[in-house]
């Protein structure tokens, strides 16, 4: 029996992107970019892979890979890595900068809301059960990384090491956080020379293969001439950089002093952005470090309710940076008592814009290089000792979140039924795998419920 001929036609690769069409796509990630990087990095997959077929399956993944060995938000670099392929230096500035300005609006919206009228005993309950739901995502965060990271066929007992040793660091001896990222680069560098097994990287982070026929950017489509290494082109754009952080910077410093609240935040988030690796988890601690028992913008409640809000709305998790920035302006009446909103909002915007503005000049002047340098140990293995130290990190992360849960009034009473919303959380997402969203809205009907019938 002869097989009968497939008639179809052989999906044919887009002949081109129009930079509006891409601007209206981007526009539209940036608001339905929920559920983590590992959410966003699936949407994009689908709507740039499978969908749209603007790049094709390995192009994609070889620049995931790329952007997961960078310090800031991988799926914003990811989006801004892609437009930069396809529309050159700006549309790689539109993609990652529309990735984010949506959930900036929406976080300063929430943020006024939460300063405003998280008095009110209704918001309190809210967030009563937000906080439990908070700390079983953490706890998740550790579980998902550490199984990536430290579950590796060779079982690394140095990166098992090097994961308690800076648990204990932070926990315990409370060592700054970036003493903690160097230290454990240092023992990746010199592991990766004499241990090179124990720190090859584990398969990447593919996604299940998809036949989507050919793409606009395809397995063998020559490096655009824009992307190629070029020593001119990384002089002009790392002192594009330079100049994009100096002016705004020096403007605050002429304007309030270098000691005032927004001067300070723009320092101390340029030096986040530099030590993200291993995702927002993982740079959280240093923030709160910082935020909360340096310069006091905040507490550690407070801390808490923003990493809730920035899980529940679009954009990269480290957005949460915007709600410390809101807060902190606020409270610190960066421009008076009588223009707290806009104070605060002028806050949060400083403080996205000195966190982002890293991320752009790794991908866009850092790309090439980094590229040519992809799967060699020299350069893999100190970035698996600091993968191995966030997950002690992030540990040390979830202690904090429970404990602050457990006992939310210095010298109080266990809240017990907090603990066991926190317990039943850890178990949807673990157990049951549910989503992010539904987890912390069921855990927020619980608290207000729990609330309502504690104070009847």
């Amino acid at each position: 029996m002869s097989a009968v001929p497939d008639t179809r036609a052989a999906p044919r690769a887009p002949t081109g992107v129009p930079f509006g069409e891409a601007l209206r796509f981007w526009l539209r990630l940036g608001f339905i970019s929920f559920g983590g990087p590992a959410g966003q990095i699936a949407i994009m997959h689908r709507e740039l892979v499978e969908q749209r077929r603007w790049i094709s399956e390995q192009r994609f993944l070889h620049a995931l890979n790329y952007c997961m060995l960078l310090p800031g938000p991988e799926a914003q670099q990811l989006a801004t890595y892609i437009g930069w392929l396809l529309h050159r230096t700006w549309g790689g500035v539109a993609a990652g900068a529309l990735f984010v300005l949506p959930s900036l609006g929406i976080l300063v919206g929430l943020s006024w809301i939460y300063v405003a009228f998280g008095h009110l005993g209704w918001v309190a309950g809210l967030f009563y059960g937000i906080k439990p739901a908070v700390a079983a995502i953490v706890l998740q965060a550790v579980w998902r990384i550490g199984g990536r990271t430290l579950a590796r066929p060779a079982q690394s007992p140095l990166l098992w090491a090097i994961a308690l040793g800076s648990f204990v660091a932070i926990a315990v001896v409370k060592i700054p956080f970036p003493i903690v990222v160097l230290a454990a680069a240092a023992i990746g560098a010199t592991g990766g020379r004499w241990w090179p097994a124990q720190f090859a990287r584990a398969g990447g982070h593919a996604t299940a293969g998809h036949d989507a026929g050919p793409a606009l950017i395809d397995d063998h489509t020559p490096t655009p001439a824009h992307a190629r290494y070029s020593a001119s082109r990384l002089a002009a754009v790392l002192a594009a950089g330079a100049l994009l952080w100096l002016l705004p910077m020096g403007a605050l410093v002429l304007w309030q002093g270098w000691q005032a609240t927004l001067a300070q935040m723009g320092w101390f988030f340029t030096k986040a952005a530099l030590l993200t690796f291993g995702g927002a988890y993982a740079v959280l601690p240093y923030v709160y470090q910082g935020a909360v028992e340096q310069f006091h913008w905040l507490t550690g409640p407070q801390m808490i309710d923003g990493l809730a809000l920035g899980e529940t709305t679009p954009g990269p998790l480290i957005m949460v940076v915007a709600f410390v920035g809101f807060v902190g302006g606020w409270t610190h009446q960066v421009l008076g008592p009588g223009a707290l909103f806009t104070g605060a909002a002028l806050a949060a915007c400083v403080v996205t814009w000195f966190t982002f503005l890293p991320s752009f000049v790794f991908i866009l002047a850092g790309g090439p290089l980094v590229e040519s340098t992809h799967g060699q140990m020299t350069f893999t293995a100190p970035l698996t000792g600091v993968t191995a130290a966030v997950v002690g990190v992030i540990a040390s992360l979830a202690l904090f979140f429970l404990a602050h849960i457990a006992v939310p009034a210095p010298g109080g009473p266990v809240d017990w039924a907090a603990l066991a919303l926190a317990a039943a959380a850890a178990v949807a997402l673990l157990r049951f795998r549910l989503g992010v969203i539904p987890v912390i809205a069921g855990c927020a009907v619980s608290g207000l419920v729990l609330r309502l019938v504690l104070a009847a």
